[in-house]
Parts: structure tokens; C-alpha cells; sequence
């Protein structure tokens, strides 16, 4: 049960959507930059800790790009640059994840909009911003923009997870899924007590599926960094409190007063989210996704629902095109406010 193994449903073993291996080969960067090996800039919020951020371009504009679940900055790889050539682009590590330091516990939204508002003050981001979210990360910017409604201009969604399954599966399913929740903890606590007595850097047979291959588009130096950042037990620390947190608000409805007025919002919705369930079961849960989706298009009078083909999950890996799309319309949007 390796981290990338635990996708969206892809075998029913979670309510949250993680990272997933990318489907298609894009006509865009095709390896990762060795930057990636390294910190960005390291920006400090208070209280001693440190986020790394990545920033490239320059226009009237910043737009902020949030990753999902255990994901870091490089995520992003593939989409920064197409939006650079136009305007002021940013990525980050939240706490315990990529160059970033760790945060307290527990690892919910809150923390993860407290950490990001914290970041937006200390890196002098300008505001009002253009927030992009992938899969958790979706939830991360909708209650950033619910907090703080004042800095933020648009919202693009990237494939957000479906919510309130259980209207949607069966009992049996949800108690199955149930059980597997409970073994994906027991996995991660393993690795995590082995990561705290300095056992993964020579895992023993039992212990090897806590450590992933490097992906395809990484480096040398970059997927290097990468396994070193996975020995430390911050890193599963962040990774057991975060999955453990979220799983109620997947469990869910969006709010009903869930509201961004007349922001211009978009929510990118992959063709491929639940490829490799069984067919009775991915239509369930793709009617659970649409109901999910259409609700958080329905929160602004600007909201708008774009269907992307070819692509899993991870839209932003394989259609980084479509996701940059989406936000250059944003900005056109918005142009006549913020020329």
C-alpha cells in the first residue's frame, strides 16, 4: 500500500482523493526543473517556523496554487510556468510537506488557512488573489475565501473530491471503506513509528511500501530530495493528522450557506477521477462528485463547471493546459477591476 496507491477510490480505499500517477504525456515539461531539488524561498510566519514558496512572473495579478493531499509545490511544475509568461505565480509546501517546516497539530482546514493567510501577510503577496486548489486543496481555498473574502478574487478548483458519499453508496460500501480507513492509518503509523527510530532509510522487506519510486518526471536530484523529505517523521506526522482530519469534512455535504457571491468561479472536473472502479460503483461515486461539484459551482452567481478529458485526478499533472485555462479566464474576468 504505497502512497500513491492511495488515490481516489481507485480500489475504494479512501473518502479522500491523494496525488495519483499522471495518465497522459502533455506537450509541456516533461521533467521537473532541478530547482525542485532545493528550496524556493523560505518565508518565515511566526512562532520560529518557515514555509517554502515559489514565485515566477510579474503582472497586476498573483495567482496561488494550492496542492492536494500530501503533495507539495512540484505538483505544480507543469502549470507555473504556462502561467508565468502572463502574470505573478506562486506555489508553497504547507507545514510538513516539501522544504516547509512542520505546524502543530492537528493537520485540519484551519490550520491550513491560518498557515496560508500567515504566508500571504509574511511573503507580502498582493491581494486581492487568484486562489487554485487541487482535490484537498479545493476545500483549502473555498475556506480561505469564505474566511477572507476581502483578498481573494477568483477561485479555480481543480477536480474538488466528492462529499457526503454516504447518500450516494451503500451501507456495506461505507463500511468496508470504513474498515480500509483503519487500515491505511495502521499502514501510515507503522511508517511513522519507523521514520522516528531511523528505520526507513534501509527499510526492511515489511517496511519498503512506505517508500514510493521516484515518478516518472523527476530527476535524480529531485526525486533524492524528495525520499529524504519521506524519512523524516515530520512528513507522516502531517500526513496521519491531515488524513485523519479530513476525512469528516468528505463525509459531509458543502454547506448549504456556503457563499462566494459573484466571484468568478471555476471548478475543473477530470473525465478519469474513478478510471479503475468497477462500473457500478464509479457511476455512484462520479453521481457523488457532480453533486459535490455543481453545489460549490452554485455558491457564486459566476460559477461555472468545465468537464476535462484525458486526464485522472490529477488534472494539473496531465492537462496542465486546462488548468491554466481556467485561471487566465479568471483574470480576464477580472481585468476591467484590476487593470
Amino acid at each position: 500500500m504505497k502512497l500513491r496507491h492511495l488515490g481516489p477510490l481507485v480500489a475504494t480505499c479512501t473518502v479522500l482523493p491523494l496525488a495519483t500517477a499522471a495518465m497522459a504525456a502533455p506537450a509541456t515539461l516533461a521533467k521537473t526543473p532541478e530547482s525542485y531539488a532545493k528550496p524556493g524561498q523560505r518565508i518565515a510566519i511566526g512562532q520560529g517556523r518557515y514555509l517554502n514558496v515559489r514565485c515566477s512572473g510579474s503582472g497586476p495579478m498573483t495567482v496561488l496554487l494550492e496542492s492536494g493531499s500530501h503533495a507539495d509545490s512540484e505538483s505544480w511544475f507543469r502549470v507555473r510556468p504556462l502561467l508565468a509568461a502572463r502574470t505573478r505565480v506562486c506555489s508553497y509546501d504547507r507545514a510538513g510537506y516539501g522544504f516547509s517546516d512542520a505546524g502543530p497539530l492537528p493537520r485540519g482546514l484551519d490550520a491550513d488557512v491560518a498557515d496560508l493567510h500567515a504566508l500571504v501577510e509574511a511573503a507580502h503577496l498582493h491581494t486581492p488573489l487568484v486562489l487554485v486548489g487541487h482535490s484537498l486543496g479545493s476545500n483549502i481555498v473555498r475556506r480561505y475565501a469564505s474566511g477572507y473574502p476581502g483578498e481573494v478574487a477568483a477561485l479555480v478548483l481543480v477536480d474538488p473530491p466528492a462529499q457526503d458519499l454516504a447518500r450516494f453508496m451503500s451501507a456495506q460500501w461505507m463500511k468496508d471503506d470504513a474498515m480500509l480507513d483503519q487500515q491505511r492509518d495502521a499502514f501510515i503509523a507503522g511508517c511513522e513509528a519507523a521514520a522516528e527510530r531511523g528505520e526507513l532509510a534501509r527499510p526492511s522487506p515489511a517496511l519498503a511500501q512506505c517508500i514510493d519510486k521516484p515518478a516518472p518526471w523527476e530527476s535524480k536530484a529531485v526525486a533524492a530530495a524528495n525520499h529524504a523529505r519521506t524519512l523524516r517523521p515530520a512528513f507522516w506526522h502531517t500526513l496521519r493528522s491531515e488524513l485523519a482530519q479530513n476525512v469528516s469534512v468528505f463525509a459531509q455535504p458543502v454547506p448549504a450557506n456556503e457563499s462566494h457571491g459573484t466571484m468568478p468561479l471555476v471548478v475543473l472536473q477530470a473525465a478519469g477521477t474513478y478510471a479503475d472502479a468497477p462500473a457500478d460503483m464509479r457511476k455512484r461515486l462520479e453521481a457523488a462528485r457532480d453533486a459535490t461539484q455543481r453545489r460549490i459551482v452554485a455558491s457564486s452567481a459566476r460559477g461555472v463547471l468545465r468537464k476535462v478529458a484525458d486526464s485522472s485526478h490529477d488534472v494539473e499533472l496531465d492537462q496542465p493546459q486546462a488548468v491554466a485555462d481556467a485561471v487566465k479566464q479568471a483574470l480576464k474576468e477580472l481585468a476591467p477591476a484590476h487593470g
